[in-house]
């Protein structure tokens, strides 16, 4: 293994828990003896391609500590999509700043860039170890349990749907329903994640629509209907990305991004949220509330998942030891080993195997109805979020009869 510097970036959307996995680079890096000047992308590929870097080796300790408790992407991010000509500008700078270890923490499409610039220098033959560090709120990168960012999002999630459902609830004589969308372009992990805001049937939410399942109009309307007539109310969480029979987002959204995915969220100038929203109060004449977070919950650090936290760091710790093993062209991945306790461990996954693609959630993780989930769903997801607050209600009890003084 030859000696030199490392360099790391982060790419896509951010995450609570996203620089604690820098923090677990840069303090593993600092510590290795094949690693020498430990740089920074400053606003992802598209900013190293400028020669925007940060030299982290130089930063503060009390920094580099207190990353691991910031949300956002500190070094800054992009959203660039590399191009066959931008890889020689690439292999330049890598040479110019010694880059022997080269690390990005992101989600498919940071993979895919990760996997062609390491391809490029091998083909090039210069001798370049690169590693991926998963980070999506998405949960939807294969090969691993799970990733960081998402329990820390299903989190802020939960507890808006929790709380919003005591709203919506305690307020049925104005609103006659709530509904809350999620981010979740492919998948419906965040929207599925809502689920462990019910302690009670009639609690929020009372339906979730996800991706994975295509959506029918009448029968969702026919879930709404029923809702309302055995709550009072009703309580709807749906995922950004949900499609017809023919494909057609319900958001009606047209817009694509860089990578040519199409924008499913308020950005995009269309909302599912607000469709179905439409859909409700066209039927049925109600009048109720629809609430979209976007990336608010990408970066609510205040209702972080500690366990998230934790396991970002070691992602960026174990990134640098598949690096210093000379393991070139993987991903770091998560494996559950048990639930109760719930206990991982750390391992590797090719990075072509990542790339692009996105992880549904699997049948059996929903309801045979497609609009709610499974015990076993709940299973996986608990360990991930750790402790809920515990809300009460009032219990029905009536005043007795009066006495006469």
């Amino acid at each position: 293994m030859q000696k030199g510097n490392a360099l790391v970036g982060q790419s896509g959307g951010p995450t609570s828990v996203i620089n604690s996995s820098l923090a677990g680079v840069v303090t593993a890096s600092l510590s290795s003896s094949l690693i020498g000047d430990v740089y920074g992308m400053n606003f992802g590929i598209e900013g190293f391609m400028k020669e925007w870097l940060f030299d982290l080796g130089r930063q503060p300790e009390k920094i580099i500590k207190g990353l691991r408790h910031t949300p956002s992407s500190a070094l800054g991010s992009s959203r660039h999509k590399v191009k066959d000509e931008d890889l020689p500008v690439i292999l330049d700078v890598i040479k110019k700043y010694n880059i022997r270890y080269f690390f990005l923490i992101g989600g498919n499409d940071t993979m895919d860039t990760i996997h062609r610039v390491e391809k490029y220098c091998r083909e090039m033959n210069y001798e370049l170890t690169g590693v991926g560090i998963p980070k999506t709120v998405d949960n939807d990168l294969f090969g691993t349990d799970h990733t960081p960012g998402f329990p820390s999002a299903a989190k802020s999630n939960i507890l808006n749907v929790m709380q919003a459902g005591f709203l919506a609830r305690d307020m049925q004589k104005v609103d006659k329903f709530v509904m809350y969308q999620t981010v979740g372009r492919d998948a419906g992990w965040l929207a599925a994640a809502t689920a462990l805001a019910r302690k009670d049937e009639d609690d929020a939410p009372h339906l979730i629509y996800a991706p994975e399942f295509v959506f029918n109009r009448d029968k969702f309307l026919e879930d709404v209907d029923l809702c309302v007539k055995n709550y009072g109310w009703g309580s709807v969480v749906c995922g950004e990305g949900i499609k017809f029979q023919d494909g057609t987002p319900v958001s009606a959204a047209t817009t694509r991004d860089k990578f040519n995915n199409i924008e499913f969220g308020a950005m995009s100038g269309a909302s599912v949220g607000m469709n179905l929203h439409r859909m409700i109060s066209d039927e049925f004449g109600y009048r109720g509330e629809f609430q979209i977070t976007e990336s608010l919950v990408m970066c609510d650090y205040a209702r972080s998942s500690a366990v998230d936290i934790e396991e970002a760091y070691q992602c960026g710790v174990e990134a640098v030891k598949l690096a210093e093993r000379g393991e070139s062209g993987y991903m770091v991945s998560m494996n559950r080993i048990s639930d109760e306790p719930y206990r991982i461990s750390y391992g590797k996954i090719p990075l072509k195997e990542v790339a692009v693609s996105a992880k549904p959630m699997t049948p059996d993780y929903f309801n045979k109805e497609g609009n709610n989930v499974s015990e076993k769903f709940l299973r996986y997801l608990k360990p991930l979020v750790g402790e809920l607050p515990e809300f009460v209600r009032l219990e029905k009890i009536k005043p007795g009869k009066k006495v006469n003084q």
